[in-house]
């Protein structure tokens, strides 16, 4: 059982933070989403969301990059957060464009990519960590 030093404790706080903040992001555009099935009015707030999902998108790069390279931690958090900002790219693209019969999917996959991501980081389990929770 290894035991993490304080430098590994806060990168993988910042990285669990960051995930969270993302997953959040995501929900909040799903609500969004819904409401404007009902009221164009909430399409300001569903463009807000977009701005800081992406933001979370890329806060969660940087997280991943410094509990890397700084903190020793594995590589594989680094391609999973690039992943997810790729796919948070051409959200916005196929949001911008209005594309919903694309849009929608991969907003639902997305969140469900992010709380899978989140669980595990949660539980120890987190990509690129082989074993159990230290």
């Amino acid at each position: 059982m290894a035991v993490q030093t304080p430098m590994e404790h806060r990168s993988s706080t910042f990285v669990q933070v960051s995930i969270a903040l993302q997953t959040l992001a995501l929900f909040f555009q799903a609500a969004t989403a819904g409401l404007l099935l009902s009221s164009s009015h909430i399409e300001v707030l569903h463009s807000v969301g977009a701005r800081v999902m992406y933001g979370a998108s890329m806060v969660y790069v940087l997280a991943a990059v410094l509990a890397w390279r700084p903190g020793g931690g594995p590589a594989r958090p680094v391609l999973y957060a690039s992943g997810f900002l790729v796919l948070a790219s051409a959200q916005v693209v196929l949001g911008v464009a209005h594309v919903p019969s694309v849009h929608v999917p991969l907003g639902v996959l997305m969140f469900g990519l992010s709380v899978l991501v989140l669980g595990r980081s949660l539980s120890g389990r987190a990509p690129g960590r082989s074993g159990a929770r230290p």
